[in-house]
């Protein structure tokens, strides 16, 4: 199983839609999909669909060893399971603080049900708090969506000091896998400079595909739906669509569709 952590500390860059459509896309590409809403708001877990109060078995029961994740994993209608989140994952950050091997408590409850999936996708809550070390410690790699505005690389830099430190001290495996242009507006003169600062920096970490602004995509989360199935037409659909496949292509993985 391949870990992915969606991870950007400053809100609003389309890090939820990012996790919600890769997994769906990647499901539809025919892959075992896994996504980890580590989020207290929970807007991963109503974006695919699932009620997160309906469920009595959620992420933070997993993370504090009360039942297995393999227990608490729900199915969406987009063909890949849930592990839940709903405000009570708020509390976690502070219980954890007393349990052993508090980092590690995401990727040890992973670690069961690891052969069941192809690719585990988690979204990170926008901060870099204890949840987010343990998405970080559980992760192969990162995808990092960031808009291209004026704040995007000091957010960036922030991100990658904490990254530095994860790789030192808890998970030397863990890379940044792919920078994702989000909300993206090539007609803007700002877009484009701070696109190409992104570029020479990270080079071909920097994923060919970009994210455009949508309707479709701003629409999706309100019908518990990722884009794909809301709009599969649609542009913003059509660009998740080439992300998953631009993923897929750099490791080598054929493309075939879920049945």
């Amino acid at each position: 199983m391949k870990t992915y952590a969606v991870a950007n500390q400053k809100g609003g860059v389309g890090k939820t839609s990012i996790a919600v459509n890769l997994s769906a896309t990647l499901a539809h590409y025919g892959q075992r999909v896994l996504l980890i809403d580590l989020d207290p708001q929970g807007n991963a877990t109503t974006g695919s669909g699932v009620d997160k109060n309906a469920h009595d078995k959620t992420l933070y029961g997993v993370l504090l060893g009360e039942y297995p994740a393999a227990e608490a994993r729900v199915r969406s209608e987009a063909n890949y399971d849930v592990l839940i989140a709903n405000r009570e994952l708020a509390g976690a950050e502070i219980e954890l603080i007393e349990i052993e091997r508090r980092e590690y408590r995401l990727k040890d409850a992973l670690t069961e049900i690891a052969a069941d999936y192809d690719f585990a996708i988690i979204d990170c809550p926008p901060a870099l708090n204890m949840l987010t070390v343990n998405a970080l410690t559980a992760a192969d790699a990162v995808i990092i969506p960031m808009q291209c505005e004026y704040y995007a690389l000091e957010g960036l830099s922030d991100l990658v000091g904490t990254l530095k430190k994860v790789k030192a001290n808890l998970n030397p495996k863990i890379e940044i896998e792919a920078l994702v242009r989000t909300m993206y507006d090539p007609r803007s003169s700002l877009t484009t400079q701070v696109s190409n600062e992104i570029k020479n920096h990270f080079g071909d970490k920097v994923f060919d595909t970009v994210i455009p602004r949508n309707i479709r995509i701003a629409e999706a989360p309100s019908f518990g739906k990722p884009v794909i199935l809301h709009d599969a037409a649609s542009k913003g659909a059509q660009a998740h669509f080439a992300f998953a496949r631009e993923l897929l292509g750099r490791h080598g993985i054929a493309i075939k569709e879920a049945a």
